[in-house]
């Protein structure tokens, strides 16, 4: 049954669908291509998204619904270059810790008001105020803006944050340190503005249809929980005329195989390819399968907090874990679409850094299996002393396959005994950020393409820190980083430290392997980040 809504939904839904429909009814203004009539692009989603509240989200599939419903200072084009947003340009002062953004004068609300600095104040103010508790607090401190650490630990009030609106077109942001990448960050959800008085308004009901106002290319038409949601042209977004696509419907569909019978019976544009099924869907399809690297890692959390298990707190086993893993079955026989083994937590595909060649890189997978059975010896366990542990991961065909696998090996190695635990979406983030686990399944894809990005989850205070690890020297590293022209020696170090502690076990850093209509055209495929906005895609005409 579809939530009741109130009389706002339908107006917007007319305005959209009779008053937005896309400028250029018959051929694409750069490429020349022929489009086609319906313009809606409907893709698949594994989880229903964790929120699509700009300072709340916290996975992948609600970003990419807050990119259509929100815009931010700067976006990101094909290549993953920054192109203007709200903001058209921005000025660095000679300090390089003062940036002041120009915004455009045309950036309007989806209910007509304009856009003003004054909201990103808001937002910003919002994401780091404590009783917002927004799990992206953190990156509002690693952004370094002035005093964020000190609101986020109630020393300060938020009033008190680096950012100020001296007029309704100019935003100053200043921060605590230069930071080089600073302008990079500025196209995650979290700095998205948000509108006050419609947050004061409805409280935590403001992101409802009928509620929301947004300022993106899009608006909420419809929202239904783990199954769909539907959004349609913003009249009012500054730049809807040059918009192609009317409608974007994400479809919650928890079996990956029931999703691609879907792709195929015409239901779906867009759809993950089942693990190991790669090979074969390219060859049949070449136009339609795509791989190509991506900024991400797939790793196990190992919980090192006081509620994990004692034998985990021992590094000879960890290290065992790791090294029994064998990476090449998982990636060339269970996922088969161009993933690549990982030794290091960042990935090659990372700007500006060649992840180290760490010792269990260079090892045969015989060698590395007859070291973890020496290390798990030697820390007192082994096949006639079996160790237990509990890998959680969330419900999903893929990741059951690799779990059963790694367990396997495990078992058959060194003796260990693996029980496996599945949860759907929402209540595996809130296990694993209570440290309610063992070993969690865990998947990073980076907020900016840096390596910071990954590798300040390892230091003590960040917020998905969820193993929980503490090493005074990765904190010093990360913090000396941010100061430093060329930050790569330290990158190295922490990477060396990380093999060598092992909080986390990087297992593969990821492809995007995905089926995609070839009707569908203006897909990002060399922004490794895959920050995609439907603003940006065209269907085709058949």
């Amino acid at each position: 049954m579809l939530r009741p809504i109130n009389s706002l939904a339908p107006a917007v839904a007319c305005a959209a669908i009779l008053t937005c429909k896309s400028a250029y009814a018959e051929v694409h203004p750069i490429t020349g291509e022929k489009l086609a009539d319906d313009q809606t692009f409907i893709y698949r989603l594994l989880d229903e998204h964790s929120s699509i509240d700009p300072q709340i989200v916290e996975d992948v599939s609600g970003s990419e619904v807050v990119r259509d419903l929100f815009e931010g200072l700067l976006n990101q084009d094909a290549e993953g270059n920054l192109v203007p947003g709200v903001a058209t340009s921005w000025e660095v002062s000679e300090s390089k810790d003062r940036f002041t953004f120009h915004l455009r004068n045309n950036a309007k609300w989806s209910n007509g008001d304009p856009v003003v600095a004054g909201d990103f104040v808001y937002a910003w103010r919002r994401a780091v105020d404590p009783e917002t508790a927004s799990p992206y607090s953190w990156f509002m401190e690693l952004m370094s803006i002035e005093n964020a650490n000190a609101i986020i630990s109630g020393e300060m009030p938020p009033e008190s944050l680096g950012v100020s609106a001296p007029d309704n077109y100019t935003l100053e942001v200043r921060l605590s340190l230069p930071l080089p990448y600073f302008t990079q960050m500025v196209t995650h959800a979290t700095t998205f503005p948000v509108p006050a008085k419609v947050i004061e308004e409805h409280g935590d009901q403001w992101t409802r249809p009928g509620n929301m106002v947004s300022n993106g290319a899009y608006v909420l038409l419809e929202h239904v929980p783990n199954e769909r949601s539907v959004r349609v042209r913003n009249e009012h977004y500054w730049n809807n005329e040059e918009t192609i696509i009317d409608r974007v419907e994400s479809l919650v569909i928890n079996d990956e195989n029931l999703a691609l019978t879907r792709y195929f019976a015409g239901e779906l544009d867009r759809t993950e390819i089942p693990a190991g099924q790669f090979p074969k869907l390219s060859a049949e399809y070449p136009d339609e399968a795509h791989s190509f690297p991506r900024l991400c890692s797939y790793y196990y959390s190992i919980n090192l907090s006081e509620k994990g298990p004692l034998p985990l707190k021992d590094k000879r086993i960890r290290q065992a874990l790791s090294l029994a893993i064998d990476r090449e079955i998982i990636t060339d026989f269970i996922l088969a679409g161009g993933q690549f083994d990982a030794y290091t937590f960042t990935p090659g595909a990372t700007a500006g850094f060649e992840p180290p060649m760490v010792a269990a890189a260079k090892m045969s997978q015989a060698e590395r299996d007859e070291m973890a059975k020496a290390l798990i010896a030697d820390a007192g366990y082994g096949i006639d002393n079996p160790v237990e542990f509990e890998l959680s991961y969330n419900t999903s065909e893929g990741h059951k396959k690799i779990a059963v696998a790694i367990g396997q090996m495990w078992k058959q190695k060194l003796g260990v005994a693996t029980k496996l635990r599945n949860m759907e979406w929402k209540t595996f983030l809130e296990k694993r950020s209570n440290q309610d686990f063992e070993i969690a399944r865990s998947g990073w894809c980076g907020d900016y393409n840096e390596a910071s990005t990954f590798l300040d989850l390892a230091t003590s205070n960040s917020g998905y820190n969820d193993s929980k690890y503490s090493n005074d020297e990765v904190d010093r590293l990360m913090a000396e980083a941010k100061l430093l022209d060329d930050p790569a020696a330290n990158y190295t170090r922490v990477e060396q430290i990380i093999a060598e502690d092992v909080p986390l076990i990087p297992i593969y850093h990821y492809a995007s392997v995905f089926m995609l209509d070839s009707d569908v055209g203006g897909w990002p495929v060399g922004n490794v980040e895959q920050n995609w906005y439907s603003k940006d895609l065209y269907k085709i005409a058949e």
